[in-house]
This record gives structure tokens, sequence and C-alpha cells, in this order.
């Protein structure tokens, strides 16, 4: 055991709840089998928050991932000691063993993530459950995912698992063509998971490189995999790479967001820029055209732009509204929106925002009323400007967004007030 202090634990053990986490749940529920879900969560929950309560004073294991494993198999031990046959098969699991044979790249891991995108669930269900059990994602970042009520996505959870039980799943890789089905819900979890770690939903740290980086990691895993590789999922793949390349220049030393006309572009990773294009060449071998594709070709304009000034709006506003076509998400829209005022003025893009002034889901999204904000602050608006920005600041928003949008509601004060 080595000793730590404890905010060097902490983080320790916030970095292995990202890296283990779906491992440790994969593992536990090839043993017990997938009607105990819940289970399998609950002692992975359980053996993390054990290391958080016992090594800053005991000291770090030599092997902490193994060390949360077989804590983790225990608390299972404990809890099922009167399930015979299920104790016998966790007290027979070795954490240090190789995996079973799966499909070609099938581990555990991956074969959970498919479990998750079962056909008996809803779309919808399938990427909230597999954000939840592969990702280790709290109930608010998913709804925040969704623009839905946290409520409302802790009873889809809640019926997802119920439906795996019922259905009698088993975590065994389906054959290839149920599992090529399956491959949009499993782009649309490792989608969702690269946007929260880009902007996380909530905390401190608007940036979360670490669920980026395990988005990319299971990314790679399925375009290896020749049965699940397609020209979709290295579109997805180049995507997440163009946009990873920026991260270290997306926040300001107080860590609120910077926007591309305010970022540092000698920071941008060139390499990860370059693997991302080479990827987004070879995801053109086939004629469709996914909104991963359309999504990475604008990417790949603001990476190809030297200088903000330089940047082909006019393609990308042409990428967006194809974009739009195909997936009419608020995310597009707003996107679409900023493009259109780079493009053609402010007035054409708020005038293009003005369809959405009814849309419910739209006003408790607080980027809506910060790109109208932005908008009309770029326009030389400031008093509107300052009233979109504080019914931002009244919406649910991560702590960096909070301090971002604070700084252009004093600002937008500063200008009123000037003769």
């Amino acid at each position: 055991m080595s000793s730590e202090g404890g905010a060097p634990v902490r983080g320790l053990v916030e970095h292995l709840f990202r890296r283990q986490w779906s491992r440790l749940v994969a593992a536990l529920t090839a043993m017990l089998g997938p009607d105990r879900l819940d289970l399998a969560e609950e002692v992975v929950q359980d053996a993390i928050v054990r290391a958080l309560e016992t090594w800053p004073h005991r000291g770090v294991p030599d092997d902490p991932a193994a060390w949360l494993a077989r804590a983790a198999r225990n608390r299972a031990i404990d809890v099922l000691r009167r399930e015979n046959s299920l104790q016998g098969k966790l007290a027979a699991w070795d954490p240090d063993a190789p995996p079973p044979a799966r499909a070609p790249h099938m581990d555990d891991e991956l074969a959970m993530i498919f479990l998750c995108c079962h056909p008996a669930l809803s779309r919808g269900a399938r990427v909230a459950l597999t954000l939840k059990t592969v990702g280790g994602f709290g109930i608010t970042e998913i709804a925040r995912a969704f623009l839905a009520e946290p409520d409302a996505i802790a009873q889809r959870l809640v019926r997802a698992k119920r439906i795996l039980r019922e259905s009698g799943a088993e975590l065994t890789p389906p054959d290839p063509d149920a599992l090529r089905e399956r491959l949009d819900s499993v782009h649309d979890v490792l989608y969702l998971m690269f946007n929260e770690g880009y902007q996380a939903a909530s905390g401190n740290a608007l940036v979360r490189a670490e669920l980026c980086t395990e988005a990319i990691r299971l990314g790679e895993l399925i375009a290896a995999n020749p049965v699940t590789a397609s020209a979709e999922g290295d579109a997805l793949l180049a995507l997440m790479y163009l946009q990873a390349s920026r991260l270290a220049a997306r926040m300001d030393v107080d860590g609120a967001p910077l926007l591309l006309d305010e970022q540092d572009r000698s920071l941008w990773d060139r390499a990860m820029i370059a693997h991302g294009l080479r990827i987004l060449e070879r995801s053109a071998r086939d004629d469709r055209v996914t909104r991963f594709h359309l999504e990475a070709g604008i990417a790949a304009c603001h990476a190809g732009a030297p200088r903000f000034e330089e940047t082909d709006w006019a393609r990308i506003e042409d990428l967006y509204m194809q974009l739009q076509a195909l997936n009419d998400s608020s995310v597009v829209a707003l996107n679409r929106a900023v493009a259109i005022g780079m493009t053609r003025g402010t007035a054409c893009a708020l005038t293009f925002l003005d369809r959405y002034a009814d849309d419910p889901a739209m006003q408790r999204y607080v980027l809506y009323h910060a790109t109208i904000g932005e908008l009309l602050r770029r326009g030389n608006e400031p008093e509107r400007a300052a009233e979109a920005f504080r019914r931002a600041l009244d919406l649910p928003a991560s702590e960096p967004e909070r301090a971002f949008l604070r700084r252009r509601l004093a600002a937008c004060d500063q200008l009123r007030e000037t003769p």
C-alpha cells in the first residue's frame, strides 16, 4: 500500500471510476446475469465509496483497480449470501483472469454496450441505460443530454431495466445481423458521452477530458471490430478526434469557456486533427452521408482555418442546413443560427431563431438564451442581450458556463452605461 493525501486519493478514485466503472459492472453482470444489473451497479458504487473512505487513511493499494474489483465482488457475495448459485459464481470470479472468449474484440465491456442497446428497449431508453451503466453518468447529466427532466430519466431507466429482466436478455454478443441493427444506438451513446465530456452539464469543470477519451476509446474498439466497423462509425470517430483537438484551447485560466474567435489556435492538437481527417477520408468509402459525416465536415472546416476570420462560414452554413434536414435538433438549430449570423448578419439569425420562441424544450435550454444573447451582443444591442443572458442564468448550467454568462452580462451592462 502507498500513502497519499486526501486530495490525490480522491483524484485517483475519480479517474478509476471513469476508467473501471463499465469494466467492473460488465464483469459482474456477466457473472450475475443481466437481471441483476441493479446489484452490479450498486456494489461497484459501494466499492468506490469504500475506497474514498479508506484509502486516505490506509494508503492506496498497489493495484487499485484489482482492489475495487475484489471489493465489489465481496460486497456482492455479502448481499447474496443466501443465494447459493449466484454466490458460487462470484466466488469463482478472478478479476485478474482474462475475459471469456467472445466475438472479435467483443469483451465484456463492449458486450455490455450492445446489451444496453437491446431491441426490446426504445431508442431513448437504450441510450440512457448505456450512459448510466457503461459511462457511469448521473441522472442529471443524462437529463441534460436528452433536454428532459431528471425524474423522467429516472423512470425511463427503471423501465429499461425491468424490460431487460423480463426479456431474458443475455450478456452475449448478438449475431452479426442483429449487432449491426444496434449500431445506431451505440453510436448515439458514444456521441452523447463525448459531448458530455466536451461540455460538462454540471460541476466546476467545463471539460471532462476523460469522458472524451473514453468515448474515443470505445469508438476505436467498434471501428476495429470487423463486425461493427462502418462508414458512419468512422465519421463519428473522426468527429470526436477533430473536436478533441481543441480541448486545450476551450477554457481560459479560470476554466470558463472560450468561443472559437477567442481561442489560441496554437494550442490545437495538429496531430489529432490530421488523424481525424484521415479517418474522415476513410469514412467516405460509400455513398451514404450521415449526420456524423456532416458534423465531422463542419469540424474539419474549423480545424482547417488558420484564423477565425478565414473560416469558411458559407460552407459551414450549408452543412448545417443539410444536417438539420437529417437531424432537426435544438443543438443543430442553434449552431445553424450562429452560422447564419456570420454569413448573413445577426438580424437574419435572430429571425431564424424566432421559430423556436414557443418551443418548451428550447425555452429551458441554457444555450438557446445564451446564443440569442451572444447574437444580440455582436449586433450591438446590449440591453436585449443582457436580458437574454439573465434568462440563461436562471437555468441549470455548469459553473464555468455560469461564469461565462456573468461575464457577458457584465460586459453588456458596461456597454449600456457607456455614454
